[in-house]
């Protein structure tokens, strides 16, 4: 299995993963044979990439950090508690707590977690997915800078919250295809405090919620927003989600910038530690992150194109790979696998959308 653009699906290949909508619905069922009026409907819904089981990709097997069941529960929780706030009623905590708490116990189930996001994010579900993810990376943060049990549950808790306050920002501002203007900007950066106040009237959320809320636009150096803290005045639980927030933005499309690759979102977090970030929390929080995923498409220094079969935990810039097309443009007549760990003379060059 594989995941790619939209843009490169062809009638025939086999969908990989179910399709749902930001309501919970079923929109297509893995195993279904996609159609040229399915691929227009994915367009139409702003999805710009799916997952395919296809000869390229075959035997290898994408392993996400949660089950698909606990993902596709906790996106439909924070949609209905932000849909709850939205509409004036009270925050119903006990969903999202539920579903923190079962993403705290397949977490610890796993050794050696070693983070491969699988979650497709269409425009109209980028806000709970992106709530989702963050919350997953933080709690993997937490597990391994050895977070007991109730400190998960409580930046868990604070990291699916932590952008509630974007309901009461407009939509045409949040999803503006060009540049924000000072402006816009400044009224974005309201939705911290509109989080904070939010969930503070809340009695059963504890106060790490909604200063998580708050903060989490803090910087290490000082010059985030709205309060200006420095280094160790931000509470370690804003200082994770930060980190964990800024990481799934940067490696996610949106409508007004393509996201980046993941080994370029790392260089930017080691860049920015001590900086933007807390250097200590981003060791721990590369120390989990899958740089070449399993099913990525890659260029090889030699110009040989591959796709990503296996990860190597110990070496993550050197991964197991499938030779699909040599420097001459022509596919191999046999697979040809190599485990870059023992062959010094081949690198990782760039990744690619497709083959």
């Amino acid at each position: 299995m594989r995941k790619i653009l939209v843009d490169k699906v062809k009638e025939g290949m086999v969908l990989g993963r179910t399709l749902y909508s930001s309501e919970g619905n079923v929109l297509l069922n893995a195993g279904i044979i996609l159609k040229s009026s399915y691929i227009a409907k994915f367009k139409d819904l702003g999805i710009r990439e799916v997952y395919v089981e296809d000869e390229i990709s075959r035997d290898i097997v994408l392993k996400d950090v949660i089950t698909e069941e606990t993902r596709f529960e906790a996106r439909v929780n924070i949609k209905n508690a932000m849909d709850s706030i939205r509409y004036g009623n009270s925050l119903d905590v006990k969903p999202i707590r539920d579903s923190v708490c079962k993403m705290i116990d397949e977490l610890m189930d796993v050794k050696d977690t070693m983070v491969n996001l699988q979650d497709l994010k269409s425009n109209d579900q980028y806000t709970f997915s992106h709530s989702v993810n963050v919350c997953v990376l933080s709690l993997i943060t937490g597990i391994s800078m050895k977070y007991d049990e109730e400190k998960l549950k409580e930046i868990g808790i604070g990291a699916m919250l932590h952008d509630v306050g974007k309901i009461k920002i407009p939509q045409e501002i949040l999803n503006k295809p060009g540049s924000l203007t000072k402006k816009e900007f400044d009224i974005v950066k309201k939705h911290t405090s509109y989080g904070y106040e939010l969930l503070k009237k809340s009695k059963m959320l504890s106060t790490y919620a909604s200063y998580i809320a708050l903060t989490h636009h803090e910087r290490f150096d000082g010059e985030g927003y709205p309060l200006g803290l420095r280094g160790e005045e931000i509470h370690e639980f804003a200082r994770i989600v930060s980190v964990a927030d800024v990481y799934d933005a940067i490696t996610s499309d949106r409508i007004y910038k393509k996201r980046i690759n993941i080994n370029e979102a790392v260089e930017y977090l080691i860049g920015m530690g001590g900086h933007q970030f807390d250097y200590n929390i981003v060791r721990n929080f590369i120390e989990h992150i899958t740089i070449y995923p399993p099913g990525t498409c890659v260029l090889l220094n030699n110009g040989e194109k591959a796709i990503v079969v296996d990860v190597n935990k110990k070496y993550p810039n050197r991964p197991i790979i499938r030779i699909l097309m040599d420097k001459e443009g022509q596919i191999p007549k046999e697979p040809v696998e190599i485990d870059l760990t023992k062959n010094n003379t081949l690198l990782i060059s760039d990744i690619i959308d497709d083959i």
